[in-house]
């Protein structure tokens, strides 16, 4: 399959309801949130579609790309067998020319899922989604090394990268860099990832130690991310540690049947809101026309509109559908449909002034 078509593949899907044990998982990168098990929680199964937008913004050039796959089994054939649902998502966001995202979006099934290695099961226990883990992380750092061996790539182009992936009701986000995934639960926003950026606090520390510096919130006066795929005019020589890592972080939650959608962005939609102000305008437009894709193009405006100087993309995932809005228009149909007519309301008052004389 091209380049093209990976972006927006969308598989028609099939669901069962998932036994899903208590997860204990001990992996300093991780971070589990799982809600107590309820009875109505164990039913939950999430019924996936997403939609995404786009757009160059006031830059020169686009430099973001993502890829959007709501069925992964379906898409991967027999390659891997996963419980169902299984999605898969990823947002990259280039910097020093687009080879680099480009790059890794075309090759995204190679890096992450084609390893002979990759765990297959019908079931999800710790063993299976520590391997996962293991996997993906080793997809971020063979795609990071992949760039260095490619001539068609720069050494001075890079990429931030972000994944989500869905297997039965766990979510798992993977993170280097400075997109941001944002879950919406009962309409609260839920940071799925960290801003990999000079000023979070262990990530200075972390580049400190290593040798570099921040410059004006700049790695080394350079960069504005501190984790990213690729740009190895930076890293080389090449096994010597580097400031710059392309290490992912992780975060994993369980998701139940308060879990609405997810919001998938690259920086230059977290520049000008916060992650609840996002969720917020998406779940204010789902309610209304329950369509990500419209959704997602509403964020992109949103933020153009607050003159954001950055491209633009943006995923968004649903889980299950929202409650409509009730609007005005609405109301005044029903009202007009449970209205009595003039002759109507006279026979009424004929009747009820005849049963108030007996």
């Amino acid at each position: 399959m091209g380049a093209a078509e990976l972006a927006q593949v969308v598989v028609p899907k099939t669901t069962q309801t998932i036994p899903f044990p208590a997860l204990d998982l001990d992996v300093p990168s991780s971070q589990l949130d799982v809600k107590p098990p309820e009875t109505p929680v164990l039913q939950f199964v999430p019924s996936i579609r997403s939609g995404s937008f786009a757009d160059i913004g006031p830059r020169r050039y686009m430099e973001d790309e993502h890829i959007r796959i709501d069925d992964l089994s379906a898409h991967l054939g027999s390659l891997i067998t996963f419980p169902q649902p299984s999605a898969f998502y990823g947002v990259f966001d280039g910097h020093g020319g687009p080879e680099a995202a480009a790059y890794v979006r075309k090759n995204a099934i190679r890096f992450f899922f084609e390893d002979p290695k990759f765990p297959q099961t019908s079931q999800l226990n710790d063993a299976f989604l520590l391997e996962v883990e293991n996997c993906l992380r080793k997809g971020f750092l063979l795609a990071d090394m992949a760039l260095a061996e490619d001539s068609s790539v720069s050494t001075s182009s890079g990429t931030t990268a972000l994944t989500a992936l869905v297997i039965g009701r766990l979510l798992m986000v993977a993170n280097a860099g400075d997109c941001r995934a944002v879950l919406c639960r009962k309409g609260k926003a839920i940071d799925m990832s960290q801003d990999h950026r000079p000023n979070y606090a262990s990530e200075r520390r972390r580049v400190e130690e290593l040798g570099g510096f921040i410059d004006d919130g700049y790695l080394n006066g350079v960069l504005s991310v501190t984790r990213a795929l690729g740009d190895w005019d930076m890293k080389l020589p090449r096994g010597s540690s580097s400031p710059l890592i392309a290490e992912p972080e992780f975060r994993q939650i369980i998701l139940t049947e308060d879990d609405e959608f997810l919001i998938i962005g690259c920086d230059g939609i977290w520049d000008v809101m916060s992650s609840q102000q996002a969720v917020s305008l998406v779940r204010r437009g789902l309610r209304r026309h329950d369509d990500p894709e419209q959704s997602a193009k509403d964020l992109v405006m949103e933020a153009l509109r607050l003159n954001t100087f950055d491209n633009l993309t943006v995923i968004i995932v649903c889980f299950n559908s929202l409650d409509p809005i009730e609007t005005s228009s609405t109301r005044q149909k029903r009202l007009r449909c449970c209205s009595l007519s003039a002759e109507a309301l006279s026979s009424l008052r004929s009747f009820l002034d005849g049963s108030s004389g007996r």
